[in-house]
């Protein structure tokens, strides 16, 4: 449990902000004196925080997914000559930035949650791509002859071998893409999403920078609490001796 403190510090104080909001109320008071609402009014905070998390962990489970798959699949005899247009597909997500990414999404799937979840599923797919191909083929050749001399299928030699290998490279891709989701997740308020964004959107709109501020700490600590998470994770993948 010691080497989890940093997270379960960080999440604790991201669940004491959003549950205790209002009691900060005089500090915001004193950013914005002549601010009737210092506190944002329209959706409770824990609400909030909980739909934004849902739409990060589904954009990026959907990332995973497709990322890792078709590394894997693009490193396989047979299908290498479609690396080079997965890898580009993937970079081709974060050049569109996500904003014209939801001015495309919206007319198809309307205002509200898909539109950003399809933005963040594209923008986090590159470095999820570019570390599961890097894992994999960093991987030394004599590993592989060795494991095929031990008898085993190509089958068990991805399981058992090279994703165990490359889990630490990949895992460190995933923290990239989930990390960068969180911030970019905001910007779904625009489109009518109702996450941590709805009080930075609408105080960007209203000039009350007490409520961009509430927003922005959320995120900031919600990002925090998963990357320190995430951290953990790849200091026991990498730790000397430890299992796949």
């Amino acid at each position: 449990m010691a080497a989890w403190r940093a997270p379960l510090a960080w999440l604790a104080c991201l669940l004491l902000l959003a549950a205790g909001m209002a009691w900060l109320e005089p500090l915001f008071r004193w950013l914005e004196p002549d601010t009737r609402q210092v506190i944002y009014p329209h959706a409770d905070f824990v609400m909030l925080l909980g739909r934004h998390l849902l739409v990060v962990t589904v954009a990026s489970l959907l990332a995973i997914l497709l990322g890792v798959t078709a590394a894997v699949l693009v490193t396989r005899e047979g299908w290498r000559d479609f690396l080079p247009l997965v890898a580009q597909f993937a970079a081709m997500g974060q050049t569109l930035p996500p904003v014209a990414v939801l001015a495309l999404a919206v007319p198809v799937l309307g205002f509200g949650t898909w539109p950003i979840i399809v933005a963040l599923l594209l923008y986090g797919l590159l470095p999820i791509v570019r570390n599961t191909l890097a894992g994999l083929e960093g991987i030394d050749p004599a590993v592989h002859e060795a494991a095929r001399g031990m008898g085993m299928s190509r089958g068990q030699v991805l399981r058992q071998v090279e994703l165990p290998l490359a889990a630490p490279v990949i895992l460190a891709g995933i923290r990239t893409s989930v990390t960068i989701n969180i911030a970019t997740a905001a910007l779904g308020a625009t489109v009518g999403a109702s996450n941590l964004g709805a009080p930075i959107i609408s105080g960007i709109v209203n000039g009350n920078s007490a409520y961009v501020l509430q927003g922005a700490v959320l995120i900031g600590l919600l990002a925090l609490a998963v990357d320190s998470a995430f951290e953990r994770c790849q200091r026991r993948l990498t730790r000397p001796g430890a299992g796949p």
